[in-house]
């Protein structure tokens, strides 16, 4: 496909697999963003992982600690590694924009850069939609890129995408309407584990459903 268009994300992912775990895995941020959600979650608590990957780490730490977790994704090479690897959570290959999952059935939802893909009407749609997801009360944490880009075209790992953000206060606001309050935000820079790799700057977002 031509680099202007890009990829779809499932097409990226089926063909990156575990190379995506090895390069962001690593993340200090990513797994200090999780801990601090575990100091947040009740005993058993059911977390829906939004764009679950390979299953590590968010899908692992959180049922090793006890949680019941649904991963979502529209990968289906993911999907089969994560099961694999994480069989102690159920995994399912859907496009979250579309699945159809029992209002208020979650404790808390994870959505560590799965936006990216997606317009901005599609970002605010789905946080709505993740909202209406979760309990009275429950939690979100989103990560993303914070740069004020629309259908940018971009090499990722060595394959043609089209990224789309928003600016760190503007991505605040995107949340904040879609009913949550924003409790704890980290910016950081990250460098990915793979060749020609550049840092990154990534915003994590811990909210609570209002």
């Amino acid at each position: 496909m031509d680099e202007d268009h890009g990829l779809a994300a499932a097409t990226v992912f089926d063909a990156l697999g575990t190379d995506y775990e090895r390069a962001f895995g690593g993340s200090a941020a990513h797994q200090a963003s999780l801990q601090r959600l575990l100091g947040d979650l009740a005993p058993h608590s059911r977390v829906l992982d939004v764009g679950s990957g390979t299953g590590r780490p968010t899908a692992w730490t959180l049922t090793a600690a006890g949680h019941e977790v649904l991963g979502v994704d529209v990968s289906p090479v993911m999907v089969e590694l994560a099961a694999r690897q994480v069989p102690g959570a159920s995994f399912e290959c859907a496009d979250m924009r579309e699945i159809r999952l029992e209002e208020g059935g979650f404790d808390a939802v994870c959505a560590y850069f799965s936006l990216l893909q997606m317009s901005r009407e599609d970002q605010s749609r789905l946080l709505r939609k993740l909202g209406r997801l979760l309990v009275p009360g429950g939690h979100l944490v989103v990560a993303t890129v914070p740069l004020d880009v629309e259908e940018f075209g971009v090499v990722f790992m060595g394959y043609p995408v089209r990224a789309t953000s928003f600016g760190p206060e503007e991505f605040t606001e995107l949340v904040t309407e879609a009913g949550f309050s924003v409790l704890w935000e980290q910016s950081t820079l990250f460098t990915p584990e793979y060749e020609a790799a550049v840092a990154e700057p990534q915003l994590f977002l811990h909210c609570r459903r209002a």
